[in-house]
């Protein structure tokens, strides 16, 4: 008999990779994917445990799906994150998980399902570097760009991040097995490749003595079937002049660079635990902007870490008005119980975290809305991504976009345009953050 099972992965694009292996791994295993959860035997919920509201959104996603018990689902199998980072409050508190594995446990999630509709209760934690990040895939996203983990873990150690503790430490794979990887992915009519780890410039160090993301990067530009090639999750010390160069010179690198900032202020950066200060971040970033033309930093800030007093966080916004980041993103600090920020005297209310972090993208809204008309009359090269019927108009992205997270390119052009597809369309206007045109 053949069962069916779906995925539910959420949180970020690191976590979907893991989704992908295991769905590739119950596809060789027998089982049929399945996306309609009412037709499901089993269904994994792959969770995220990063902060409050990620933790709130998996509780909830655990509990309504569970509720699809009253129906055919059988086994409700819940990994990621989430179950790695509470472990026994998850064996205990949530019974109506059949299955509950940490990440080190997660490559067994075939014999695990099968082990539940068996009738047992299955709850493995392995090691955590017993996550193999080898193996097939199947895209849980579009067929023409793909997400590729060149490592696993982290070791900065920032005070206000649970990663180190979730994740484990800093572990690259082998050069030779990601760019097998990557020309599978091409062969199979991935285009995009958008290149992803808890810090991707730190790639090489541990297993090659120093850092390799330039020349890895190098190989990927080499790949004959693929197109973009996007490199986010940057951590800013370890962007050096060769990774400058590379990002510069080569022309399948899209010229864009996702640089996790945090804060600006240097009491704050210092009591975040972030290398470097308000100096080194200021000549970076002026440097990136000489060197490579036509470059997108995107960047993510935390308003409202304890102590940020009024005037660390009128830096910031001072920061973001000089800067005019083309793409940025703020989160209110969340206090996690097993971070050294957590124990930390003045916390600030939510409400306060809430409002600095609101304030900031407010302001970033006006400064996007800025840079987008500032696109009027050029021509952008856009991936499409598909037709919408009620707006009469394609839609797709332009280097300036990467998935999910950022604007699209909303277009008129001829008929038959297919998902995957490059056309060149000329920015005639803007909606918002978004942009509009027409292919030329």
């Amino acid at each position: 008999m053949s069962y069916k099972v779906g995925m539910i992965s959420l949180g970020c694009c690191k976590n979907q990779v893991d989704a992908e292996h295991m769905l590739a791994d119950l596809a060789m295993n027998g089982f049929e994917i399945c996306p309609d959860a009412e037709q499901c035997d089993a269904i994994v919920i792959n969770t995220c445990g990063f902060i409050e509201d990620a933790k709130r959104e998996s509780i909830e996603s655990i509990f309504e799906t569970a509720r699809l018990k009253e129906g055919k689902l059988k086994v409700l199998a819940v990994t990621g994150c989430l179950s790695e980072r509470y472990q026994q409050e998850f064996a205990e508190e949530v019974p109506e998980a059949d299955v509950i594995l940490g990440l080190g446990s997660m490559n067994n999630i075939s014999q695990a399902i099968k082990e539940a509709l068996d009738g047992k209760r299955v709850v493995s934690y392995g090691e955590k570097t017993a996550l193999s990040l080898e193996g097939g895939r199947m895209l849980a996203n579009e067929p023409y760009f793909a997400y590729l983990k060149i490592a696993e873990g982290c070791d900065n150690r920032c005070s206000f991040c649970s990663i180190p503790d979730i994740r484990g430490k800093f572990r690259s794979r082998k050069m030779e097995d990601i760019i097998a990887e990557a020309k599978e992915l091409a062969d199979k009519g991935v285009v995009e490749i958008n290149v992803v780890a808890q810090d991707t410039t730190r790639y090489g160090q541990d297993i090659y003595g120093k850092l390799m993301l330039a020349e890895l990067l190098r190989e990927l530009c080499k790949i004959e079937k693929l197109h973009w090639v996007r490199i986010l999750y940057c951590y800013p010390d370890h962007v050096n002049d060769e990774l400058i160069d590379v990002i510069a010179s080569e022309p399948k690198i899209v010229k864009y660079i996702d640089l996790p900032l945090q804060h600006i202020s240097d009491p704050m950066l210092k009591s975040m635990r972030r290398r470097g200060n308000s100096e080194y971040i200021k000549k970076l970033l002026q440097k990136l902007r000489d060197r490579i033309e036509g470059v997108i930093i995107r960047t993510t800030f935390i308003a409202g870490l304890p102590g940020e007093s009024e005037q660390d966080f009128e830096e910031l916004c001072d920061f973001v008005r000089d800067q005019a980041f083309e793409r940025l993103g703020c989160f209110a600090y969340s206090l996690e119980e097993d971070t050294p920020a957590g124990q930390m005297e003045n916390q600030l209310d939510e409400e306060t975290r809430r409002h600095r972090s609101d304030l900031i993208m407010e302001l970033q809204m006006g400064i996007a809305e800025q840079i987008a008309h500032s696109f009027e009359g050029m021509v952008l090269e856009v991936l499409c991504e598909g037709y919408d019927v009620e707006a009469q108009c394609y839609f797709g992205r332009s280097y300036m976009d990467a998935p999910d997270i950022d604007t699209k390119v909303w277009f008129t052009g001829e008929a038959g345009i297919q998902p995957g597809q490059f056309v060149n369309v000329e920015v005639t206007g803007a909606d918002g953050y978004d942009l509009t045109g027409e292919q030329v």
